[in-house]
């Protein structure tokens, strides 16, 4: 983790920023770029350590704080806008990631700044939930007919919609991954298993072992690793938090197995583990690892990953890793003819908005 610099070695043990003083406006600096500073913030509060902090990092962490706050409130009352433009559909929405952590009071959310919200709905309701979104002021964006078929016909979301006067941004999602894409987990499997909210009429969060499915999808099968140290210290948070419930441990690798989510877990258990320490049993372990990607394949991921995943861009190699990262993602999503498609398109549109 050395790596990664005093952030890394912070996220690791909090206690270390003051047993062995880091500089703290690179550590600030770092974690503004990973998006992981309202995270920061909460863990040196919840450690009393917040006064020892320098004065000068420390307002920076502070007002941090006081905006993952107000986020925290905006985001509950857009959840409440959201089930009251969806009210009488008759299915409970489920949330996802942030908001859903928010929502359940989940430790991932307790610091984390985030703006959107995604829910996941049943494919066949998403004209009637699109529908009941318009109706309540939310507009469609990317209104290029290429982005409007890219969603439509080929991605596991609606195109992005956003409040016309609150501004704030909705994903509606019907799967987790895209409709093209090589993995194909049980979609329904996951509204049959989602955990009702309790005080929350009408929304629901996956169920523990899903919700890291998803986090680990999420990031592993993505193409954009920009907020990827984020993404995963949201796993390791989920990990810690299910895991100790012995069960839950034997429950997550079946469970992956039957969703064909396996490489996925494993990346996530092997990159929450080497990075950021987070204690999972060697059986758990040695069960992810039969989803182990093939030795040369393995290596080459691990070059990647952990360059990808650093908390800054400023590096040659995580610039080139994020590079082939994002080509991998988007070759997870597509056969290979749409690929190349989809990216002289948006190459040629790029080109078009240049300035001459």
């Amino acid at each position: 983790m050395k790596s990664y610099g005093t952030l890394g070695e912070t996220l690791r043990d909090t206690d270390r920023a003051f047993t062995d003083p880091p500089h703290w406006d690179e550590l600030v600096r770092r974690a503004r770029e990973a998006d992981l500073l309202g995270t920061l913030a909460h863990r040196f509060d919840a450690s009393g350590r917040m006064v020892d902090v320098p004065r000068g990092p420390r307002k920076h962490l502070e007002s941090a704080a006081v905006l993952g706050v107000a986020q925290h409130r905006a985001v509950a009352r857009e959840v409440r806008e959201i089930l009251r433009a969806v009210d009488g559909l008759g299915f409970p929405v489920i949330l996802l990631k942030g908001a859903g952590y928010l929502i359940a009071n989940l430790p991932p959310s307790r610091g984390r700044l985030f703006s959107d919200v995604d829910i996941l709905v049943p494919k066949a309701q998403l004209p009637a939930v699109e529908s009941a979104l318009m109706l309540a002021g939310y507009a469609t964006t990317h209104h290029h007919p290429h982005d409007q078929r890219y969603y439509r016909r080929w991605m596991h979301e609606l195109p992005p919609m956003q409040h016309i006067k609150r501004l704030t941004v909705i994903d509606v999602h019907h799967a987790i991954v895209p409709e093209t894409a090589r993995t194909h987990p049980d979609t329904p499997e996951f509204f049959r298993a989602a955990v009702p909210i309790a005080g929350w009429p009408g929304v629901a969060v996956l169920a523990p072992t899903d919700m890291v499915l998803h986090s680990a999808t999420h990031l592993f099968h993505n193409e954009e690793f920009s907020h990827g140290l984020r993404d995963l210290v949201d796993i390791d948070q989920l990990l810690r938090h299910f895991g100790t419930d012995a069960q839950f441990w034997t429950a997550l690798t079946e469970r992956a197995g039957r969703m064909n989510l396996g490489r996925l877990l494993y990346y996530a258990l092997r990159f929450t583990a080497r990075l950021l320490g987070t204690p999972i049993p060697q059986s758990t372990m040695d069960a992810a690892s039969r989803y182990a990607p093939g030795r040369v394949t393995g290596a080459l991921m691990d070059r990647l990953l952990l360059d990808g995943l650093r908390p800054t861009a400023g590096l040659r190699s995580t610039r080139f890793a994020r590079r082939l990262l994002y080509l991998r993602g988007h070759w997870l999503k597509m056969p290979v003819p749409l690929l190349a498609w989809h990216l002289t398109v948006k190459t040629f549109r790029r080109e078009q908005q240049q300035p001459a």
